[in-house]
């Protein structure tokens, strides 16, 4: 099933893949039809549909300007190799610190890396990666600001109900600082969130928590 959110200028269509249920998000301008993929995780097929149907939200020809990883774990990168094969022309971006990583499992280069607060320009609208260290070293979400509407792709260091997966003490730390001083005390509670698993949720509905998750540890 394919979810579907629309802001002034974008169309974001969703689909889940593999029995890890990884989302799949493939963001179109209207105007421009210009596209940018984030995690291609899986079921390589699949994707090629999604990023087809973008085509019945704009009234350009569709470009797929970008595959964006957002960290580099095996259950994001799966269709990697095979989506990036089928759109050469499309930049494959990732964290820093997760690139040779990513490169070294898939074999696919990573022609962008970007660090905390860079912004690509996507000919219809911008994204700018918030690096969220501790799921993974490289770590990074994506911010889309349209419209007077602010989304985050939070890949998998933020859920409802808590932040991802750690390992460690300092992992765990790191993360949930990271978290609060670069996502909940810079965006508004209206913010969405769209994870790499699962459903949605808002930083309003989150903010409360931070405290428990902290004291909790995980």
């Amino acid at each position: 099933m394919t979810k579907t959110i629309e802001t002034e200028h974008v169309v974001i269509r969703s689909i889940a893949v593999s029995e890890m249920a990884n989302n799949v998000y493939l963001i179109t301008a209207k105007e421009s039809g210009s596209q940018v993929l984030i995690d291609a995780a899986d079921d390589a097929e699949a994707i090629k549909d999604l990023i087809a149907s973008g085509a019945e939200d704009t009234s350009a020809d569709p470009e797929l300007q970008a595959i964006i990883t957002t960290h580099q774990h095996w259950d994001h990168i799966r269709a990697l190799p095979a989506t990036s094969a089928a759109f050469p022309d499309a930049m494959t971006i990732a964290g820093s610190d997760d690139a040779e990583a990513i490169t070294a499992a898939e074999g696919v280069e990573i022609t962008r890396t970007v660090d905390h607060l860079d912004v690509g320009d996507f000919g219809g609208f911008v994204l700018q990666a918030i690096v969220l260290r501790g799921h993974t070293p490289g770590s990074i979400a994506l911010l889309l600001r349209d419209g007077g509407e602010t989304i985050l792709f939070s890949g998998d260091s933020l859920f409802p109900g808590g932040p991802g997966k750690t390992w460690s003490t300092e992992g765990f730390t790191s993360l949930l600082d990271d978290l609060e001083e670069r996502v909940f005390d810079q965006l508004p509670d209206e913010t969405k969130v769209l994870p790499g698993h699962g459903d949605s949720t808002t930083l309003g509905e989150e903010r409360p928590k931070l405290a428990e998750w902290r004291e909790r540890g995980w």
